[in-house]
């Protein structure tokens, strides 16, 4: 069989190369630049070296953004890996129908999240929301005004994390359950013949065992919780007074409601630096675990 050529290899790799560099690097070289920058309306340029970034962690509000992003990816991510890891047990156990209740489950990812945030706007409307009729029908509620979902800075960076929920579970039971069904069985049957119970069982033989593809699905998720948009701003717009504001709303409302670029740049790069950092430390940790020693 004849060998392709370097050459021929490089031309298949240039169109993704050509793409790359004028949707990504170039737009990330441009935003570091004009992170440095005071830009007008006109366009006109006035350097101001750091002062973007200095702003961004003082007078810009930047770390108020920063703890509700932290918060939302702890508990949206959080909630989705135990919910997910439970599904995900319980369909490994391949009952009759768990095949067309398992595609059911799917249905949350075939919905774009905006449209997922438009819908559990209206479901958690405290004028006529399902969510809180139901609850004051159950008696948790006295009346369907008792929380406003959108409305109360108490309630609407948690109402987004519910609906966020709601749309990626099903992803994390997904990895999970393909984790468990790749699983060794004769792993599992050492365990039931030296007695371990189903607790054991998943703590100290399945979990270990799917580390890796756990950590994977984890990381993924929070780097996507971490720059979610869409569900945010479709539900509350990162209100009210801010409560429920994301960087990523921040940074949106930054260029296009203030037109500030040198600053929505800045705190997009030290968004991006974040990011990049946090992958770099959890593949790392994830590909090359230390070794104990003894």
């Amino acid at each position: 069989m004849r060998l392709i050529s370097r050459k021929t290899l490089l031309l298949f790799f240039l169109p993704g190369a050509i793409f790359m560099c004028a949707f990504l690097i170039y737009p990330i070289i441009t935003m570091v630049i004009d992170s440095f920058f005071e830009i007008g309306l006109t366009g006109d340029k006035t350097f101001i070296g750091l002062e973007n970034y200095i702003h961004a962690f003082t007078a810009g509000g930047f770390l108020k953004q920063l703890k509700n992003t932290l918060i939302y990816i702890v508990v949206a991510v959080g909630v989705e890996t135990v919910i997910g890891l439970l599904f995900a047990l319980f369909f490994e156990l391949n009952y009759k129908g768990s095949k067309v209740v398992r595609s059911l489950m799917m249905a949350p990812l075939m919905i774009a999240p905006l449209v997922a945030g438009l819908t559990w706007k209206l479901m958690m409307s405290s004028s006529f929301g399902i969510v809180n009729e139901l609850l004051t029908r159950i008696g948790i509620l006295s009346s369907s005004s008792d929380i406003l979902w959108l409305a109360d800075e108490r309630w609407s960076l948690l109402a987004c994390c519910i609906a966020d929920i709601w749309l990626t579970t099903p992803f994390m039971m997904l990895m999970i359950l393909a984790g468990l069904q790749g699983l060794d069985s004769s792993m599992v049957e050492a365990a039931k013949i030296d007695g371990a119970n189903m607790l054991q069982q998943i703590f100290y033989v399945k979990l270990p065992v799917i580390k890796p593809v756990l950590l994977t699905a984890l990381s993924v998720r929070i780097i996507d919780a971490a720059r979610t948009f869409d569900i945010i701003w479709a539900m509350t717009e990162g209100g009210p007074n801010s409560s429920s504001e994301t960087i990523s709303i921040t940074i949106y409302k930054t260029l296009t409601r203030y037109n500030d670029i040198g600053y929505a740049s800045s705190m997009a790069v030290i968004f991006i630096v974040v990011l990049v950092i946090f992958t770099l430390v959890f593949m790392q940790s994830l590909w090359n675990p230390k070794k104990k020693n003894g």
